[in-house]
């Protein structure tokens, strides 16, 4: 796991500039650090690296292999089987390191190397001979790939400030696009080429990007998706079952290979508790394996009896910390400027803090059950998804559902509700002061534009049945892009890297092909994972029905401390005077917390993560000296 960066220019590149983005990015990769320039001086290639993989000098980058270099940031987790297959080809190998691999799978079978690749990466190649930087991200974007382009330069890095602190990338940034996410957090910031800032754009997942380095001009092309395939659709649901405990089984037998200390997250729920126990059984009863879990005792969202049956049941060594109100408030400058952009709820700074335990316990490496829930259907919302599959017994299903799940599905009520043409109800919001939709905390005109300029959703989604569509958009598309930032920049502030075996693009490839009966008939969530780890996991744990997700009691901490800086912010100078926010009505939220309603908590996060955000990120981004592109002429 490391930082990457770059500049190709149509002049010499100032190596300054290069080795600042690398300093920004120290905490990626604090064992190491390159500087690659080539003979004429206009591509200039860093990296930061945190060794894993062979951690000796021989995995060293920028790594330079003949008339290739690379900068890679990721794991190829199943290098092993390629360096043995390249050998069967003649290709020689001097190191241990996945990052030879991936370099020399390259040079042997070019851009269809990317179809050998089982990992988590973001990298870039540059070929001298053929006068090109090839770069590529992983299938679901677990690690980042941010660009800028202009005329005279290409740059690149791991992280948003690397960019922002080269003199020609500006820090304006599209003001719609962080009001759509404050009010749906999976959209606006993750979902789309264009980054929230003007002039810096991503790279998607599963795609490639080739530069030319002599015109500066680039394509990005997809490489890799999903698409339903007709062996899976027609298995049974027991063969359904075991094949894919067979495939998660080696996804996180794949993600074991480290050599430095690995270990698991572990919060009680049924990802990382079937990754924890299944991570047992492929190392045996006799192996010390460590396990680290956030806690909130004396709360609702305390899951510490389930997390502490998985420790019993694996004979872990268990870890524990416990986020608290004054800690997140004392800490939140660094967290921002860790996290670059807003973020959804105080649950990442648990996941913050549940990293930096790993660092102060020593452990580099952790297994995380993060994607399970987009893949297998983990959310009650996709039951919805899940009725508008079947062709039959739909009655039958409603009511195990309801039996369940009693806010699953829709009421006809709320349906009529939601019907209201959106300008009535932001109408009457500001005449009442009720509601809680964010939307109805902004002015008409802002309001108006949540919903426009969005992304289409994907026409490829349309070949599957609408529950298996739902789940495709949310793993590659919305939701889980927005996870996958968060654990990237919570691991990464603490020089930890985090993997995630739901994201095995092979587990995608047979679930979203399977009948939707296999993934939540019965009124079952994550039936297929619950089927597959049948005798594996405690059966209180893999028959809990309840999903309490890793959310601190948001609610308990607005009554403290943050609600004194909530208070501050909305009776603030920036939303007397603002054109944006409609000061009253948030008035009047703080007010019904106050007397009660604390589902208003999760509102009151969004004005507090938006100041702290343009504080703590964007206000010291403008703060910091820019640092010039290119050298200056003699």
């Amino acid at each position: 796991m490391c930082g990457i960066a770059g500049i190709i220019g149509n002049r010499a590149v100032n190596t300054a500039a290069v080795e600042h983005m690398n300093l920004l990015q120290e905490h990626r990769g604090p064992d190491d650090q390159g500087i690659w320039r080539s003979s004429d001086g206009k591509v200039v290639l860093g990296h930061r690296r945190l060794a894993i993989i062979d951690t000796s000098q021989a995995g060293h980058q920028p790594m330079v292999a003949g008339a290739q270099i690379i900068t890679f940031n990721g794991e190829i987790y199943n290098y092993l089987e390629i360096a043995a297959k390249l050998k069967a080809e003649g290709v020689q190998l001097s190191t241990a390191s996945d990052t030879e691999v991936l370099l020399k799978a390259y040079q042997h079978w070019g851009e269809a190397a990317l179809d050998e690749l089982n990992g988590m990466f973001a990298f870039a190649i540059l070929d001298t001979e053929q006068q090109r930087l090839f770069c590529a991200r992983d299938r679901f974007g677990e690690k980042p790939f941010l660009f800028h382009s202009s005329p005279d330069n290409f740059s690149f890095a791991s992280e948003y400030k690397a960019l922002l602190a080269l003199d020609n990338t500006a820090a304006s940034y599209d003001q719609d696009r962080v009001l759509r996410f404050l009010y749906h957090p999976t959209r606006g910031l993750d979902d789309d080429i264009q980054t929230v800032f003007d002039d810096i754009k991503q790279l998607p997942p599963g795609h490639s990007l080739t530069l030319n380095t002599q015109t500066l001009e680039f394509n990005i092309q997809r490489y890799w998706d999903v698409r339903p395939n007709e062996a899976f659709t027609k298995m049974s649901e027991p063969d359904a079952q075991a094949h894919f405990r067979e495939l998660f089984s080696d996804a996180i037998k794949l993600r074991m290979r480290s050599d430095v200390p690995l270990g698991s997250c572990l919060s009680g729920g049924l990802d990382s508790s079937s990754i924890v126990c299944l991570a047992k059984e492929i190392m045996g009863e006799d192996t010390s394996y460590d396990v680290f879990t956030g806690r909130f005792p004396n709360s609702e969202a305390d899951e510490w009896s389930w997390a502490e049956q998985i420790i019993k049941h694996t004979n872990s060594k268990s870890h524990v910390t416990e986020p608290t109100a004054e800690n997140f408030s004392n800490e939140l400058a660094q967290f921002m400027w860790h996290n670059e952009l807003p973020v959804g709820s105080a649950s990442q700074y648990a996941q913050y803090c549940v990293f930096r335990l790993a660092k102060e316990a020593g452990i580099t490496v952790l297994l995380d059950g993060q994607g399970g829930d987009e893949l297998l259907g983990g959310y009650e919302q996709y039951f919805e998804n899940y009725i508008n599959s079947l062709s039959s017994n739909v009655s039958g299903e409603r009511e195990k559902i309801a039996e369940r799940y009693p806010l699953a599905l829709l009421t006809k009520g709320q349906n009529a509700k939601l019907g209201l043409p959106h300008s009535l109800r932001h109408f009457l919001a500001g005449l009442t002061g009720k509601g809680s939709d964010f939307s109805f905390g902004l002015s008409s005109s802002a309001a108006s534009r949540l919903h426009k300029n969005l992304p289409p959703p994907p026409a490829s989604a349309a070949a599957f049945h609408p529950l298996a569509g739902a789940l495709y958009q949310e793993m590659l598309h919305t939701h889980l892009p927005v996870l996958l930032r968060y654990g990237d920049r919570n691991s990464m502030a603490h020089s930890r890297e985090v993997r995630l075996p739901f994201c095995d693009h092979r587990l995608a490839e047979i679930s979203f092909s399977l009948p939707p009966e296999y993934l939540m008939g019965g009124a079952e969530t994550k039936r297929l994972l619950r089927g597959a780890t049948k005798g594996v996991l405690p059966e209180a744990v893999r028959t809990r029905w309840n999903k309490q997700g890793f959310l601190p009691p948001q609610a308990d901490w607005f009554k403290s401390t943050l609600g004194k800086e909530v208070e501050r912010i909305i009776n603030g100078p920036e939303f007397e005077h603002s054109d944006l926010w409609r000061r009253k009505w948030w008035q009047a939220v703080l007010e019904r917390f106050n007397a009660g309603e604390m589902h208003l908590a999760t509102m009151l996060w969004r004005p507090i993560i938006e100041n702290a955000w343009r504080t703590h990120f964007l206000d010291r981004i403008a703060a910091d000296e820019k640092v010039a592109v290119f050298e200056s002429p003699a």
